[in-house]
């Protein structure tokens, strides 16, 4: 039986050689390892969830105080789903705990390195639940965002939320807390993150159609959409929700009412390249 079936493919960030430096100048090279250890552990557990829902798995990135697990699945699995596989990481932390609670009671490790332990494991348990993406607290805020909202919206919102709240925390660690360069370095490191992710904003939601028009995406209700015949294809996308199928229809201007359905939609602009067609341009076509 292959190993990679139970461990992924691991790849530590480049921050991480940072804190690695430090460490050694600072004496704190045991802390960073427990760290390193818990923040595995905890990656290990959004692992074997997604594994067992066979989710397609590019690698772990490791960094300080948490990790990201690379995936080829974008919003093409149910939310309740996703939900699972990323709180999976969190109830790691609970059995650490019962770990060390069973650590305590038979005296296994020195009680330095238990208190150690539940320190940091509760210190990353806490801030991998910020409302940041892409910690798991940035995650939930936005399956809770995609409850309500389309997908673009929900995904910038979280965007916009976490960008906020990255500056907020550095502000108050600037202006009132005393200086600590580790935690500096993390917030920086999640502003940059959240940056680059709106770079890509728009790549982010295009895949997210792409996986909608080749079928990959769970349906667990159908809601329909109206929309005026002058709207833009895109326009039209930026109303799709997760979990959701679209019957379109379009308010034509002579009163009367045409319908689409999602898939046409996607086809005309993905197989027939219709990128600059009003949906009223696209249904005529349909029609004829």
């Amino acid at each position: 039986m292959k190993i990679h079936k139970f461990i992924p493919p691991i790849h530590i960030h480049p921050i991480l050689f940072l804190f690695l430096i430090i460490s050694f100048l600072t004496g704190t090279f045991v802390e960073l390892f427990i760290i390193l250890a818990i923040v595995l552990f905890h990656e290990l557990g959004h692992y074997s969830a997604a594994a067992y829902y066979k989710w397609r798995i590019r690698q772990v990135m490791l960094w300080v105080f948490g990790g990201v697990m690379d995936t080829d699945e974008n919003g093409s699995r149910p939310v309740k789903e996703e939900v699972i596989v990323t709180l999976a990481g969190p109830f790691q932390h609970v059995i650490i705990y019962i770990l060390m609670i069973l650590a305590t009671w038979f005296t296994q490790l020195p009680s330095s390195i238990i208190e150690t332990v539940l320190f940091y494991n509760t210190t990353i348990l806490v801030f991998n639940l910020l409302p940041i993406w892409p910690l798991d607290g940035g995650k939930l805020l936005f399956f809770l965002f995609s409850t309500k909202l389309p997908f673009q919206k929900a995904y910038h919102t979280v965007l916009v939320v976490s960008i906020t709240l990255c500056v907020l925390i550095i502000v108050i660690q600037l202006l009132f807390f005393p200086f600590t360069l580790s935690a500096l370095l993390i917030m920086v490191f999640l502003l940059l993150e959240n940056r680059s992710e709106w770079k890509k904003r728009h790549y982010v939601f295009i895949r997210f159609l792409l996986n909608r028009y080749k079928g990959n995406n769970w349906i667990k209700t159908v809601s329909p959409i109206t929309v005026p015949f002058q709207y833009s294809l895109m326009e039209v996308f930026s109303q799709f929700r997760r979990d959701v199928k679209h019957s379109i229809y379009i308010q034509m201007p002579n009163n009367t009412r045409l319908s689409l359905d999602e898939t046409d939609c996607l086809k005309s602009y993905f197989f027939d390249r219709n990128y600059n067609k009003t949906i009223g341009e696209v249904a005529n076509y349909s029609s004829i």
